[in-house]
C-alpha cells in the first residue's frame, strides 16, 4: 500500500512538473516599473497595450488563424475603459490579422502609409484576408498620440523587415515596442524577406538605436523571454555587417549562392537561436545584394 502512495506521489509531482512547464496559450503582465504598460502574449508572438483613464492604445492584434477574444478579454480584465486606438507595427498578417473585433468596439487604426497601400493591393488581388482592418489614419515619418496623459510615438526608421515596419516608443517609460526586425540573440529570419536592400536594413537598426529609449518589448519571445536592450539592438548591427563583409568575399571570389551558403561561418553567433537553420538563408540575401545587385 505504501509503495502504491509513493508511485501515485511521484507520478502526481512529475505531472504537475509537467503541467508547469507547459505555458498557458495566452499571458498578460505588467511591465516592471509602469503604471500602465501592459504585454499581451499569444503562443510566441507578443503585443504592448496601454491604459489610460480615457481609454486603450492597443498595438497589433496577433489573432492570424485563431480568435482575436483573448486579447480584448486580456484588455477588459484589466481595464472597463474603451479600446480608442489600435497600432499596426507592419502589414504582415500573424501580426495584424484578426484587427476586426478591435474595429466593432470603435477602435481608431493607425499604421504607416505603406502598411495601407500594401493590404490594399492585397485587397485588389482578393487576397486579404477577411478580419484584417484598413488603416483609419496612417503616418510617414514621425506622430505623436496623446490619450489620458499618456504620449506614444510612432517612428519610421527604414526599410528593414518590412516597408513599413513602425517603432513605439513610450518617451516617460523609455520603451519601445519592436517588432520582427531587431531580434535578441537571435540571427535574421530566413531569407531577410520584404526589404530592398540589406544595407538599409542596417541603416534602420543604427536609427533605432539612435532613439531614446531603455527597454525593447519585441514581437516575439526571445532569449528566455526577456525585453531588449541597446547592446541588443548593437549586436544585431553587429552581425548584419560581419555577414555583409563576409558574404562580399564570398561574393567576390564567386561563391555565390550555393558554396557561399555552405562556407560562410560566423563562429561568433553560432549560439544565438536559429544559428543552423537561417544563417544559409541570411547568407543568401546577402549574395543576392552583393553577387546580383538587389
Amino acid at each position: 500500500m505504501k509503495a502504491l502512495l509513493c508511485i501515485a506521489a511521484v507520478a502526481a509531482l512529475l505531472t504537475g512538473s509537467a503541467f508547469a512547464q507547459t505555458p498557458p496559450q495566452t499571458s498578460t503582465k505588467k511591465v516592471d516599473g509602469t503604471e500602465n504598460v501592459y504585454v499581451f502574449r499569444y503562443g510566441g508572438h507578443q503585443s504592448m497595450f496601454v491604459v489610460t483613464p480615457q481609454g486603450v492604445i492597443a498595438t497589433d492584434p496577433i489573432s492570424y488563424l485563431r480568435p482575436a477574444k483573448p486579447y480584448i478579454d486580456a484588455i477588459k480584465a484589466v481595464t472597463d475603459k474603451p479600446i480608442k486606438y489600435v497600432i499596426y507595427s507592419h502589414h504582415h498578417y500573424d501580426h495584424i490579422a484578426g484587427g476586426q473585433p478591435f474595429k466593432d468596439l470603435g477602435a481608431t487604426f493607425i499604421a504607416h502609409r505603406r502598411t495601407k497601400e500594401r493590404l490594399l493591393e492585397l485587397k485588389k488581388q482578393n487576397s486579404l484576408l477577411a478580419d484584417v482592418v484598413m488603416p483609419d489614419q496612417v503616418i510617414d515619418g514621425k506622430k505623436s498620440i496623446t490619450l489620458g496623459g499618456t504620449t506614444l510615438e510612432l517612428n519610421y526608421v527604414g526599410r528593414n523587415h518590412s516597408d513599413n515596419s513602425l517603432v513605439m516608443r513610450l518617451p516617460k517609460e523609455k520603451i519601445v515596442f519592436v517588432v520582427d526586425f531587431a531580434p535578441i540573440e537571435s540571427v535574421q529570419f530566413r531569407n531577410i524577406p520584404d526589404n530592398a536592400s540589406p544595407l538599409e536594413y542596417i541603416a534602420s537598426l543604427k536609427k533605432l538605436a539612435l532613439l531614446d529609449w531603455e527597454r525593447m518589448i519585441p514581437g516575439h519571445l526571445y532569449a528566455g523571454g526577456r525585453f531588449g536592450t541597446k547592446k541588443d539592438v548593437e549586436d544585431d548591427i553587429a552581425y548584419m555587417e560581419d555577414l555583409s563583409a563576409e558574404v562580399k568575399k564570398a561574393a567576390d571570389a564567386g561563391k555565390c549562392f550555393d558554396t557561399a551558403m555552405k562556407e560562410v561561418k560566423l563562429p561568433k553567433y553560432e549560439k544565438w537561436a536559429n544559428y543552423e537553420t537561417a544563417l544559409p538563408a541570411n547568407i543568401e540575401r546577402f549574395c543576392y545584394w552583393w553577387g546580383r545587385g538587389y
